[in-house]
């Protein structure tokens, strides 16, 4: 019955409004003359830079669609209502956790999805997690001209990374002299054990762009100032105390379960984070003809962390207890100086991207693109001493990671072999992806000001992934359309080493060629309905970090695999969509087959027992995602969207951790639903109230974790949303906006933002 609850509970959702989908873009017919076969158009500004012919599943929202319904304080707020995507956004300015999972893909995967705004990769492959998030800071909400999501690797186009989803992002670029202003405040209302504060925050934006004849240009700069929730929790499990009187007698320690239903105390936290972030971007653009551009964005992203902490045990005379020998309840436990603790970061990145192209629509465009992302100051600092000495200072370390970064270099073209209305349009080209991880974590004297000492753990290397891809999109007939395509990758990797104070150990350089084959085909069935297919081989090479990151024990690695195998699936879908007449209604079934998984888990055939990235034999997952859009629907000025989305995702072979056999994929609940409702009253006011669920998941390959409502488990949730906004004349508005509004408790590892509230001020010209 509780299942059966459940259920009910996602599919009302969808029921309230009629399953329908976030803000879909309108559906266009190049090159074919039916409008219905899945392709996208785009209104106004540049294209999206996916390849909108293939017939298959895109969705996409405007900027002035997110402006109107969303409370959008960063980049990534524009992908809440899309079908069967969540970010795991911990708090505004979230810079480090905010990873995007898809439809067969957790929020532990975030190798499995790509993000581009105008073609340069945001997404961080230097890993595979939570810690490597998309650089969401170099794009600002207000810059949004719209974002389109293409669902599955069904584009020869995209690396094995795109399994998942491939997100673009096309910024503006004004066609005359345009000025924007904005200044936003926030704030959190957050009780959680015995934390209870409001937190509060603010974000100031300007930008300025015009053309003139063939030039064109834009400069947008962001300031964001932000006070977060406790992230992290220090806790002991109260078997593993020792009877007896031992230790410092303390109070105000919390009780609670951890997600495996063992009894807790809970002792302080960590990760309160304070962040300020400067977000600059210089974009030019030269129409050399009618029918050739090159451009130019130049990226700048600073950041300046401190991440505080706050104890919950006190002694007898009151004062705070950080660390030490304790006793509560009986019982001693041992605090270590970092559990109860703070850091520093600070960073600057840098972004550069070249881009020059055809459009002529004829016979052959083609496009060049490089990129290049730049950590050009990378440094975390922490202390190893304790609270209240690490106030001030005392010993610590310094994570460097200078010289980090990744590239990319992109030649393409789009052929028409019989003319711009003939039956083929041909895509084709060669793509040079390289990632580059340095990381070098040092001791010093200050953990503040101090300089970087002796060497403590160091290690580095580099991926590079060349490929060549070609794919045919054909007219079959007035109502049929088909895609074939093939990609052929050879993946390096290179410049692996590991090391600790005194010994440094490479690995030998590897390599490896694969090819994947994409099909797509879809036919006009009647004017109302379009039925589609798509199949797609996926290559998802093992990351720098899953493989050069580990520990040395007495010259001998022990917890990396420099050998990983790549993930490969294979994805397909079945979709039936009806043009409503007022909107899109569309039902896609999905499925994906996953040989040799890539997860931390530990590998029980050995003794001693290995936790370790390692390859999970076999996933399988099969689904079902329900989505549409209505306009106008049931009264002038309201539009609705929603999504219903199960998944049945299940590990089918594992030898090396035979508990997880039979057991849900990690973060990837069997139910997820969406509903937004936007309604403009007149030509000045409008609001919108939306709701997100997401059923019960698990942390762990063996499920052992129920309790997802605690420190390090993942729950589901019901949350809602609502936005009001007024436009005083052409140039002012303002905003209202409140994100769970029914201020729900929950939890994916760390604690999600409880209820917060929003105001903005926006001029525009």
């Amino acid at each position: 019955m509780k299942k059966h609850r459940e259920a009910a509970h996602a599919v009302s959702i969808a029921v309230m409004l009629g399953a329908t989908s976030p803000a879909l873009a309108d559906h266009g017919d190049d090159p074919g003359p039916v409008k219905s076969l899945g392709t996208v158009t785009v209104t106004g500004g540049r294209p999206t830079s996916l390849p909108s012919h293939i017939p298959t599943t895109i969705e996409g929202i405007t900027g002035k669609q997110v402006e109107e319904s969303i409370n959008a304080s960063d980049a990534e707020d524009a992908l809440k209502y899309f079908p069967s995507l969540l970010v795991r956004k911990r708090n505004i300015g979230d810079y480090d956790h905010a990873v995007l999972a898809t439809r067969a893909s957790g929020t532990g995967n975030s190798a499995r999805s790509l993000v581009f705004a105008d073609g340069i990769l945001l997404s961080n492959l230097l890993g595979n997690g939570a810690s490597f998030t998309p650089r969401w800071g170099l794009v600002t909400p207000e810059e949004i001209e719209r974002v389109d999501v293409l669902y599955g690797p069904f584009s020869a186009a995209y690396s094995g990374n795109s399994v998942g989803a491939v997100v673009d992002y096309v910024t503006r670029m004004p066609t005359q002299f345009e000025a924007h202003a904005k200044v936003s405040g926030f704030r959190q209302k957050f009780d959680l054990y015995r934390t209870k504060d409001d937190y509060d925050g603010y974000q100031a934006s300007a930008s300025i762009g015009s053309r003139a004849g063939g030039f064109s240009w834009w400069i947008n700069a962001n300031h964001l100032d932000n006070d977060a929730h406790p992230l992290t929790f220090a806790t002991k499990v109260i078997t593993t105390g020792t009877p007896g009187s031992a230790g410092t007698p303390v109070t105000g320690a919390v009780f609670g379960q951890n997600p495996r239903n063992q009894d807790q105390w809970i002792l302080g936290t960590g990760t309160q984070t304070s962040t300020e972030q400067d977000h600059a971007k210089v974009k030019v653009a030269y129409d050399f003809t009618s029918t050739m551009r090159a451009s130019y964005t130049f990226g700048f992203w600073k950041n300046e962390a401190f991440r505080n902490s706050q104890p919950y045990l006190f002694d007898a005379a009151g004062n705070p207890v950080y660390a030490g020998t304790v006793n509560i309840d009986g019982r001693s436990f041992t605090i270590a100086p970092t559990e109860i603790t703070q850091n520093r970061a600070d960073m600057q990145h840098l972004i550069h991207g070249f881009a020059l192209k055809t459009h002529t629509q004829g016979l052959f465009d083609w496009e060049v693109l490089a990129s290049y992302y730049d950590y050009q100051r990378d440094l975390v600092r922490s202390p190893l001493v304790a609270r209240p000495i690490a106030d001030s200072g005392g010993a610590g370390r310094i994570a460097d990671q200078n010289g980090t970064g990744w590239g990319s270099l992109w030649l393409k073209g789009a052929w028409r072999p019989d003319g711009a209305n003939g039956m083929h349009l041909v895509d084709l080209g060669v793509q040079y992806d390289r990632q580059k991880m340095r990381t070098l974590v040092s001791d010093t004297s200050d953990w503040i000001f101090g300089g970087a000492g002796a060497r403590f753990s160091a290690f580095q290397g580099q991926t590079e992934l060349t490929s060549a891809y070609l794919q045919d999109t054909m007219r079959l007939g007035p109502e049929w359309r088909a895609t074939l395509g093939l990609r052929a990758e050879k993946w390096q990797a290179s410049d692996g080493a590991l090391s600790n104070a005194s010994t440094t150990i490479g690995f030998p350089e590897r390599d490896d060629t694969t090819f994947s084959p994409k099909a797509a085909i879809a036919w006009q069935a009647t004017h109302e309905w379009v039925l589609r297919a798509s199949l797609g081989r996926a290559i998802r090479n093992p990351t720098v970090s899953e493989l050069y990151q580990g520990t040395i024990s007495t010259g001998t690695i022990v917890n990396n695999d420099p050998n990983l195998k790549p993930e490969k699936s294979w994805t397909s879908e079945l979709t039936a969509e009806y043009d409503l007449g007022f909107g899109v209604a569309r039902a896609t079934a999905f499925f994906e087959d996953t040989k040799d998984a890539l997860y931390s888990q530990t590998n029980v055939t050995v003794f001693p027992n290995v936790t370790s990235i390692q390859n999970v034999d076999h996933i399988r997952t099969s689904g079902l995602e329900l989505a549409a859009q209505a306009t106008e629907v049931f009264t002038r000025g309201l539009d609705l969207a929603a999504s219903l989305t199960f998944a049945d995702s299940i590990i089918r072979e594992n030898e090396k951790f035979p508990a997880s056999v039979g057991k849900w994929q990690p973060r990837v609940p069997r139910w997820r639903a969406n509903v937004l409702a936007t309604y403009r009253v007149d030509e000045r006011w409008s609001g919108s109230l939306g709701a997100r669920y997401s059923g019960k998941q698990y942390n762990t390959l063996d499920n052992s974790d129920p309790n997802g409502f605690a420190y390090t488990g993942t729950s589901k949730f019901f949350v809602v949303d609502a936005r009001v906004r007024f436009k005083y004349d052409r140039n002012w508005s303002a905003s209202f906006g409140i994100d769970n509004l029914n201020n729900y408790e929950y939890w994916n590892f760390h604690p999600y933002p409880q209820r917060t509230y929003m105001a903005e001020l926006k001029w525009d010209y």
